[in-house]
């Protein structure tokens, strides 16, 4: 079946529309164009504010203009991850589609359905001549995937819209009404280099599903790095270590699927055979019922680079085995909520040049700096340099909301069950742009998505069907001003 003939064709003929060209975060060139211009042909009035968010205003529809403004709200940016064995560029190419079953997946790299089906569901609302609504803005907000700049880019006075439905969720049974905060935690040193004096050996962590790293930080899923960082530290037991490169994971709101080290021991052979039969079993017995793909490869190998100190290998070893990595607590006042995490994200080590990458996430702000502050005091112990960036607050609940029991009576009568109210570990963009426009009531949405932020990615069709009919409804319904 062609992804065009998929019910509903409008969401789908848009989604592909927007697939086809390249968006990856802080690279939106393109994307902004594309939006740009599908508002201009309609006719429609469209701004691209000073950072790059797009915004695009429809009237109501007849009948409508008495109801309370809405602002439609996705971002236009994507995680852009790929197997090691695919060759695509992300900032060149189209997303390459195909369906199984009940699921459009891509080949071999993320989807995009993270938030492109969000976007094309504002599209499709947008160029609509028989949808009812009111008075509509559709804001596109750009990088918020690094940064969410987009949305702290946002000024006040731009938007007019007294509720706002951000239409980025991954579970069609779900009503988001609060998120975690997040901040980034980076850590860096120069380290000089000498030559290595022992043998040098290569270490490969691969095979992990990764997943998004708010949403799916509670699952045990494996993280690369944090496996290396356990190679690594037992090599210190008996071995003299030099460390000579380290390359794991890459995006901070990713959980790292691969990681590689390259280091100098005393015997290779005997590291090789003691970890084989050890610690390498013991970690593939750990991970056997939730990460069956995972591969452990220690050989023997060659390196013309230069190696650290055994002193500075050490202080990183540790540092790597000290980081906190996963849940860091669970939410006392929601029940099965993570309240505050960190994802080790990226490890690199090239010509004697540290970083480590963390996003630390908490829908409490002082736990939040709680979770910076352990990793920033573990590395400062071990003379690391570290810097806060990017911070972005939590967006807190308000259940008895309007439009929230409105979509709960609507979910209910249209379903015959009751929706789930939740808060997610994910950061979204509603409480920076709560910030700005506090007045303005706020929920989000959407169809369900597995596998977000790895190229697992996948976007189940009927669900998408049932966002679609679920959305229709809650724009015809829209509370009197």
């Amino acid at each position: 079946m062609e992804l065009s003939n998929i019910e509903p064709q409008i969401i789908w003929k848009n989604f592909s529309r927007l697939n086809a060209v390249p968006r990856p975060s802080k690279k939106e060139e393109k994307v902004i164009a594309f939006i740009k211009e599908f508002g201009e042909n309609l006719g429609l009035e469209t701004t691209v504010d000073e950072v790059g968010n797009v915004i695009i205003k429809k009237p109501a529809t007849p009948g409508m203009e008495n109801r309370k403004s809405i602002v439609m709200q996705s971002h236009l940016d994507m995680v852009c991850q790929k197997n090691n064995d695919v060759n695509f560029d992300f900032e060149t190419q189209g997303i390459q589609m195909e369906i199984d079953g009940d699921w459009v997946k891509a080949k071999g790299t993320t989807l995009g359905a993270d938030n492109g089906l969000g976007v094309a569901t504002i599209m499709s609302v947008l160029e609509s001549s028989d949808i009812p609504h009111p008075d509509l803005e559709a804001l596109f907000t750009i990088d918020e995937e690094t940064g969410m700049t987009g949305a702290l880019g946002l000024k006040p006075g731009q938007l007019t819209g007294q509720i706002l439905l951000n239409l980025d969720t991954e579970e069609d049974d779900e009503i988001d009404i609060g998120c975690a905060g997040g901040i980034d935690v980076t850590i860096t040193q120069n380290y000089e280099t000498e030559a290595a004096n022992g043998q040098f050996v290569k270490i490969e962590v691969k095979g992990l599903q990764g997943g998004h790293s708010g949403m799916d930080i509670h699952k045990g899923f494996g993280n690369s790095n944090i496996i290396l960082g356990r190679f690594l530290y037992k090599a210190l037991e008996n071995q003299n270590v030099q460390l000579v490169s380290i390359d794991g994971g890459s995006l901070r709101n990713a959980i790292p699927r691969e990681a590689f080290a390259i280091i100098s021991v005393r015997n290779a052979q005997e590291f090789i055979e003691n970890v084989t039969n050890g610690l390498k079993k013991q970690i593939l017995e750990e991970f056997a019922s939730i990460e069956p793909a995972l591969q452990i490869n220690i050989e023997n190998t060659t390196s013309s680079e230069k190696a650290l100190s055994e002193v500075d290998s050490k202080k990183i070893i540790l540092v790597l085995k000290s980081l906190h990595n996963g849940v860091y607590r669970m939410s006392p006042d929601v029940q099965d909520l993570v309240e505050s995490s960190n994802n080790v994200a990226r490890v690199e080590l090239k010509e004697g040049g540290l970083k480590i990458l963390n996003l630390s996430r908490s829908s409490v702000e002082s736990s939040k700096d709680s979770v910076a502050e352990q990793l920033k005091s573990v590395a400062e112990l071990a003379g690391m340099n570290v810097e806060f960036s990017g911070s972005y607050p939590g967006w807190k609940p308000k259940p008895g909301s309007e439009i929230v029991q409105l979509m709960e009576k609507i979910y209910v009568e249209k379903f015959s069950e009751k929706p789930h109210v939740v808060a997610c570990h994910a950061g979204l963009e509603c409480g920076i742009i709560g910030a700005n426009y506090p007045e303005m009531e706020m929920v989000s949405y959407g169809p369900t998505i597995r596998g977000a932020h790895s190229p697992d990615e996948k976007a189940n069709i009927s669900s998408t069907q049932k966002f679609w009919a679920f959305t229709k409804d809650i724009l015809a319904n829209i509370p009197f001003k």
